[in-house]
């Protein structure tokens, strides 16, 4: 599969890193901009009579397939002016890749023949970026739990304001770690990879699913909460990408694999006004890039 998708994928990113198959999000209207990590448009539309602010879910097509691409595809110097309007508060280890590493796609497949024109901006052009790591949360899972994300998100809104905000969140992404999470213990070999045990028969399309629904409400019902203490007029929630659960023989978020599960996401509209009363619980001080290894974590994910 990997030698295909190289194969493919060394012209797909030849021509799509100068003329992207979708539509980025600056072209879109929006003041806060929430990114479901590979939420289906299905299963947002699903959900969405088991939330208030969520209402009539559109879609857009997205400018890619897997977060890196999506990354690499949406911060380009077209929009420079716009992401310097921008504060991205993110979850997504591929962020520091590309900011920091200067890494850009494809990386964990060879591809014998390309000529990308990759042109994604420095990490100084946003108003402010933020990636979250080093939490508590590091004892039983690899993934942030929303409820961290969304205190960052409040704080950062409410001291040092952009005129928009990126809101980058890790679920419904594996692992999944909604019932881990509140009860405080290690993922079972489901929760942390749906894919390996779906591929070697050792669970089912509908019991892998039931636990991504389970991860995409644990984070509706932290959005709840942001909502609630955030000024935007404008909020999208929307995603950088879909996931397959074996459509087409495809699982998960393959870089460059068009697929309309993959490639058509959710474009929600909802508002929010700050109440004033959540107080965000956030140590600055973990933030710090010391002893954070990207590599490390882009492996417990399921990418290396």
């Amino acid at each position: 599969m990997k030698s295909l998708r190289g194969a493919f994928n060394g012209p797909y990113f030849s021509l799509t890193t100068r003329y992207p198959l979708g539509t980025n999000i600056y072209e879109r209207e929006w003041d806060l901009l929430i990114v479901l990590d590979a939420c289906r448009l299905d299963a947002l539309r699903a959900v969405a009579p088991e939330y208030d602010y969520l209402e009539l879910v559109s879609s857009i097509w997205s400018v890619g397939s897997a977060s890196h691409e999506w990354i690499c595809k949406t911060f380009t110097n077209e929009y420079r002016s716009e992401i310097e309007k921008t504060s991205l508060v993110t979850t997504n280890p591929f962020v520091p890749q590309t900011f920091d590493d200067r890494v850009f796609p494809p990386k964990s497949y060879a591809v014998p023949l390309m000529w990308a024109d990759w042109d994604v901006v420095e990490k100084s052009a946003f108003g402010n970026l933020l990636q979250i790591h080093r939490h508590d949360y590091d004892e039983y899972f690899t993934a942030p739990p929303p409820e961290v994300v969304t205190d960052y998100a409040i704080q950062m809104a409410r001291e040092d304001p952009t005129e928009r905000m990126v809101l980058h969140y890790f679920q419904p992404h594996t692992p999944y770690i909604a019932d881990a999470h509140r009860e405080k213990r290690t993922l079972t070999p489901l929760e942390d990879d749906p894919w390996r045990e779906m591929m070697q028969g050792r669970a089912t399309k509908e019991e892998a699913w039931e636990l991504y629904m389970d991860n995409l409400r644990f984070v509706l019902d932290d959005i709840e909460r942001l909502l609630q203490n955030i000024d935007a007029k404008r909020v999208v929630i929307t995603a950088d990408h879909g996931d397959l659960f074996g459509e087409m023989g495809g699982y998960g978020h393959p870089e460059g694999f068009v697929h309309p599960d993959l490639k058509r996401v959710p474009w929600a509209l909802a508002t929010g006004t700050d109440t004033g009363e959540e107080v965000p619980d956030v140590d600055v001080a973990r933030q710090t890039d010391a002893d954070y290894d990207v590599q490390e974590r882009l492996e417990k994910l399921g990418y290396l």
